[in-house]
């Protein structure tokens, strides 16, 4: 049985017993913050859990590596929408230490692409609309670097007002602990990814 039967299966019997009551609650974050986070599988539970949030406290908005790459992009159409439409006048962007992202190689992708059958012509077809497809699928090289300059751009979007509240951080895979992002420099990562 594929995996997505599994769950499909698993959400009929959520439904029938009536699972779903115990996490009713309205569109509108309880808290007035957005985060923008890693969707890295360690930090699913491990996030909510080290903030203390609970299913309709924040908007949560995950993506590869948690960082807005594009003024325009559907990170920022998100983080507008939970300003404008949904109260939210705090935003946290949460990287976090021992990232996939980090040092991902686009060549190296556009090659596992080409294995996988995606053509030569598909690939040029983007380049051609302007996206630089390698580029865009590089990862970065220092987390906090990308965490910053996420926060400057979505601080200087013209969109956002100046009265929201936009912060950097980082988190520790293994023990959840937060750092705000002005009190960290680089810090030495132990083996097993987490930060010394």
């Amino acid at each position: 049985m594929k995996m997505m039967e599994e769950m499909l299966k698993y959400n009929e019997k959520f439904v029938a017993e009536k699972q779903y009551e115990k996490y009713h609650t309205s569109k509108y974050p309880d808290r007035n913050v957005a985060i923008v986070s890693c969707m890295d599988t360690r930090l699913t539970e491990l996030l909510p859990a080290a903030l203390g949030i609970k299913n309709g406290d924040v908007k949560l908005i995950k993506n590869a590596g948690g960082v807005v790459m594009v003024p325009f992009g559907s990170v920022m159409r998100s983080l507008l929408v939970a300003v404008y439409e949904l109260g939210v006048n705090e935003i946290m962007v949460i990287g976090h230490y021992d990232c996939g992202v980090q040092h991902m190689d686009g060549e190296l992708m556009l090659k596992h692409m080409k294995e996988r059958g995606i053509s030569e012509q598909s690939i040029e077809f983007l380049d051609y609309c302007g996206v630089n497809v390698k580029e865009w699928l590089t990862g970065f090289s220092c987390v906090q670097e990308a965490v910053r300059k996420s926060v400057e751009l979505i601080r200087d979007h013209p969109l956002i007002p100046h009265d929201i509240s936009i912060e950097g951080f980082l988190m520790d895979p293994a023990t959840g602990r937060i750092d705000r992002l002005e009190s960290v420099s680089v810090l030495p990562v132990k083996k097993d990814g987490s930060a010394e």
